[in-house]
């Protein structure tokens, strides 16, 4: 009699396994193993960003300027091969990767002109929301620990997202997640 009805969670999030990939994603991230980047809103294979710095290469050391014993803030960053017509903002997360598998986030930074391609040295751009970090502070929290990965992640998002300053890292870090449409990162191997 009818049609069988269609579970409200579904409804919600427009496709039935987002929410498993988000969790999924979210628990990989915690195990050190990428803290965002396994799905898409269109469960596809994700576009890939280029993500450079003036200031260091590729699995090289990040400058002491960026670290807990610098005074500079974080590093410039740029990108290019944003998805153009996809694109409605920019996220980037820099997160830690150590031996022991532990991953810890020191800047979450969303809501990006879609259009900027560059993030200056001890910056914000304009517009952008800052999330809490994993030391429950808002900002960069400058890394520490000499031998850890340093990963600088940029996402293209399909919307901007409704989140406030000072969001909540795990609900910042799904949102990113569920509106991914491309992302490239950089890595500092360690500290210099």
């Amino acid at each position: 009699m009818g049609q069988p009805r269609k579970s409200v969670r579904a409804g919600r999030t427009g496709l039935s396994g987002r929410t498993a990939v988000v969790a999924m994603i979210f628990a990989l991230g915690s195990a050190g193993c990428g803290i965002v980047g396994g799905g898409s809103p269109a469960d596809r294979p994700l576009d890939g960003l280029s993500v450079s710095s003036p200031r260091f290469r590729d699995e090289a050391p990040l400058p002491a300027d960026y670290t807990c014993t610098g005074k500079v803030g974080n590093p410039p960053l740029r990108w290019s091969g944003v998805p153009q017509k996809e694109t409605k903002s920019i996220a980037l997360v820099v997160d830690a990767n150590n031996a022991q598998g532990a991953a810890e986030v020191h800047w979450v930074l969303f809501n990006i002109d879609p259009l900027t391609t560059e993030l200056a040295q001890n910056s914000v751009p304009r517009g952008a929301l800052q999330g809490l970090t994993s030391s429950g502070k808002v900002g960069y929290t400058p890394p520490c620990r000499p031998d850890d990965t340093y990963r600088f992640s940029v996402y293209a998002l399909d919307s901007k997202l409704t989140l406030k300053q000072g969001a909540v890292l795990r609900q910042t870090l799904e949102d990113i997640a569920q509106h991914t449409v491309a992302r490239g990162r950089l890595s500092a191997a360690h500290i210099e």
